[in-house]
């Protein structure tokens, strides 16, 4: 009998996909099915980056591209991380890859070996744990919940540090509960890295520009730790182009190096016509990134406001992205008829097949208390999923 490899039995398949899918047969079928479940943004993307694109074609842009990206879009990102967040590099420290997520595994499989630890906090994006084991290394998971607003402290950091950690993925605005750390609190965590030189940072940053309470802190900016930190972004979020699939790093030169050479044996450089327009992106107008973001913070309002008189719901403010993660444990053991909600997973079922809402159990996130509502759709859209998650919620008992 064929068997598929260890590294692959390993793996836990993607809830929010397989969410997503499952939506998708739905409205197959007919059902009128609400999607809260994608994490991505509803708008198209703007128009200035699509001429882009189609000039790269019409210029004949259609060859392979450089590992590492084109020079022009990495000294565009150079720019961009000087001008937005006061960081400064060098080009050959940025490495464009097919999306942010191929840019975070590339460090993971480039720094981490068995036995090699990886500190995360939870609730925690489904992939980072799933990346860990890839690389054949070890999660330690630090569990934050809603009363602390989802963010590890620096005592929790320290007392997790053990000599064989190796690595801290932080992302902030987080997926999935749309926390965002202040300059403060990231300091307390580097006050406490700059003790142990041998921790790198990966900072995930992809909802930067979501962002409610201000500029955007990054981990990168603190002198002591400045040279551990791989920051990593992309154009998914911030300028509607989940479908572009590029997203880079900006790291020490060694890891910069490090993640070039495994690229170019496994997918090579990234399309080149979707650098092209990542180039406008970064280069160009910006009102759209602020436009998208006002929209964000309305629907935010909005799901808060409908959420928070709901019984047995534990909602807190994000501060960005585009999430809502409320706490729904109240909610476990009760039952509709002969169905009985065991866990995150039942519940959230139970809303796709009776109220018609997807959404996302916290279980895959590293938080089973808690589910995942995506606000990344329109506002008549979700008035109308939550009028649905409350009257299926109110017929449990």
């Amino acid at each position: 009998m064929t068997q598929v490899s260890d590294r692959l039995e390993r793996l836990s398949p993607s809830e929010t996909l397989a969410m997503s899918q499952k939506s998708q047969e739905l409205k197959a079928q007919g059902v009128d099915v609400i999607n809260l479940s994608v994490g991505e943004p509803d708008f198209f993307t703007p128009d200035h980056i699509k001429e882009a694109a189609k000039k790269a074609i019409d210029d004949n842009f259609s060859f392979y591209s450089p590992v590492p990206g084109y020079m022009d879009l990495r000294n565009a990102i150079v720019e961009k991380l000087k001008k937005e967040n006061n960081l400064e590099y060098t080009a050959d420290r940025i490495i464009v890859s097919n999306g942010a997520k191929q840019s975070v595994c590339n460090v993971l499989l480039s720094i981490i070996g068995p036995g090699d630890e990886v500190i995360i906090p939870a609730p925690y994006w489904v992939s980072y744990v799933e990346m860990v084991k890839l690389a054949e290394g070890t999660n330690v998971i630090i569990p934050a919940g809603i009363e602390q607003d989802f963010k590890i402290t620096p005592a929790q950091l320290e007392a997790a540090i053990t000599p064989k950690t190796k690595a801290l993925i932080l992302c902030s605005p987080s997926n999935p509960t749309g926390s965002v750390y202040s300059k403060e609190e990231l300091k307390g965590l580097a006050d406490v890295l700059s003790r142990y030189p041998n921790i790198i940072v990966l900072a995930d940053e992809i909802y930067e520009h979501i962002n409610y309470v201000g500029a955007h802190q990054s981990i990168a900016q603190f002198e002591s730790i400045k040279d551990r930190v791989v920051v990593i972004n992309g154009v998914s979020k911030a300028y509607a182009m989940t479908g572009w699939r590029i997203g880079f790093i900006a790291a020490p030169l060694w890891i910069a190096k490090a993640c070039n050479k495994l690229q170019g044996q496994y997918t090579s450089g990234a399309s080149s016509i979707a650098q092209k327009a990542s180039v406008a992106a970064f280069t160009g107008d910006q009102t759209c990134v602020k436009t998208m973001r006002e929209a964000f913070l309305r629907r935010r309002d909005l799901v808060v406001e409908l959420c928070k008189d709901i019984p047995g719901l534990q909602i807190n403010i994000p501060q960005g992205a585009f999430y809502l993660f409320p706490k729904v444990s109240a909610y476990y053991g009760k039952s509709a008829g002969d169905r009985k909600i065991n866990d995150a997973a039942d519940l959230a079922m139970y809303l796709l097949e009776v109220g018609h809402v997807a959404t996302v159990g916290g279980t895959a996130f590293g938080a089973p208390e808690y589910l995942r509502l995506s606000y990344a759709t329109s506002d008549e859209n979700l008035v109308e999923a939550i009028r649905r998650i409350r009257k299926a919620l109110a017929e449990l008992s």
